[in-house]
């Protein structure tokens, strides 16, 4: 601003241009001020907005989130990605986001043969979540490699899980749930697959005909529940285990490398039951003490089996499903006799099959129908009137 001085300015006028002087200054330092207070303010809330997406010193600068990872980590595997789990096996095997490779940060140098050769290709590095530095660290690494797509899914398999993403489990921790009968494993594929080899002590349970064989799963939702089919590339475990979340089964995951994992870690059925459970298997054997009638099995032999070794055998419910719904045997599975009859061929073959109904007779019907038409399979049956109490006891008393 700029001011003309006359002669005959008065007094007055000298005090209007002091006003006006002081009153710009006055405006330039509000503005100032609203400038810098402004900008504070906005530092602060990229500082919050950054605190509250969890970014920390040291983290790799391309974090993805949830939705992200969700649209990579898919069944059948897709060919434009490659997911790694950065943590050690001990943490990868009993759970990790499916199709991921588990390299461990530690291990990484030792395991870079198992990279993609194309170095654009999408790679997307997680571990235990937001306090975990394993898989920043592993993503500089593959950087340093000349890797230009690099993704960190900071928030990592806590973050999956609770988002409602389905875990998945390795070879390694399916063999030890089944040596000490932890979990019910389920094959997805076709009785026909299931037939030529399967997990021992698997069920077989289509995904195709899963509403119509959802009487086969545990009445207890709290039981561990793992399905598998025919590796990364097959849906029909993750579509099963989606069903079974839905039933309300809250400890469900995949065995997502599925049977060719199996087979390529402890060869076909017959050699993992060597391997897994023939000790157990043989042990079994010997507490089962046939009755009077061919195949039938004592009252003390089956009251110890259900007491001490109840997953030692697949003990079947041939009564209809309202008798079995009222009350039965812990850890049983129910199947009408027609239905005995209908999946005779899935059926399996690594255990001890008992029928059991409520007076011997449907029991004994079913155990004929088997004895026939499988004659690899150990079958017995329960010749008893059987009793069920609401508080899951029970009582047997000789067949008439």
């Amino acid at each position: 601003m700029v001011l003309h001085m006359t002669h005959e300015m008065t007094k007055r006028d000298y005090g209007k241009i002091a006003v006006i002087l002081i009153g710009e200054k006055i405006m330039k330092h509000i503005t100032r001020t609203f400038i810098l207070l402004t900008f504070g303010l906005m530092m602060a809330l990229t500082t919050n907005s950054v605190q509250a997406a969890g970014v920390q010193a040291g983290w790799h600068k391309n974090v993805v989130d949830y939705a992200f990872v969700k649209d990579y980590a898919t069944v059948p595997m897709r060919d434009d990605v490659v997911i790694i789990d950065s943590r050690p096996a001990r943490k990868y095997d009993p759970g990790y986001i499916a199709p991921a490779l588990n390299i461990p940060d530690r291990s990484f140098d030792k395991m870079v043969d198992q990279l993609p050769t194309d170095k654009a290709t999408l790679m997307i590095f997680y571990c235990g979540g937001v306090k975990c530095p394993l898989s920043h660290q592993s993503a500089f690494k593959a950087e340093a490699l000349g890797y230009t797509n690099v993704k960190v899914y900071a928030a990592g398999y806590p973050d999956w899980i609770k988002n409602g993403g389905i875990g998945s489990v390795s070879a390694a921790f399916v063999r030890k749930q089944i040596e000490k009968a932890k979990m019910v494993t389920i094959d997805s594929r076709p009785a026909r697959k299931f037939a030529k080899g399967h997990v021992p002590g698997a069920l077989n349970i289509p995904d195709r005909s899963f509403d119509k064989m959802v009487d086969q799963l545990p009445t207890d939702k709290e039981v561990a529940l793992t399905f598998y089919c025919g590796g990364y590339k097959c849906p029909l475990s993750f579509n099963s285990a989606a069903k079974a979340r839905k039933m309300g089964f809250n400890n469900v995951k995949t065995f997502q490398a599925g049977y060719p994992a199996w087979v390529k870690a402890y060869g076909k059925m017959d050699a993992a039951a060597k391997v897994t459970g023939a000790a157990k298997v043989a042990t079994i054997k010997a507490v089962i003490e046939t009755g009077d009638e061919p195949d039938t099995i004592t009252f003390a032999s089956f009251n110890s089996i259900i007491k001490n070794a109840p997953d030692s055998v697949y003990l079947i419910d041939v009564r209809t499903l309202e008798e079995f719904k009222a009350g039965g045997f812990k850890g049983s599975t129910h199947m009408t006799v027609d239905e005995v009859e209908e999946k005779i061929a899935a059926l399996p073959s690594d255990k001890p099959i008992i029928f059991v109904c409520s007076t011997g007779a449907r029991s004994g019907e079913a155990y004929d129908i088997v004895k026939m038409a499988r004659e690899d399979l150990e079958v017995y049956f329960l010749d008893a009137n059987v009793t069920h109490a609401k508080d899951g006891t029970y009582k047997l008393e000789p067949a008439v």
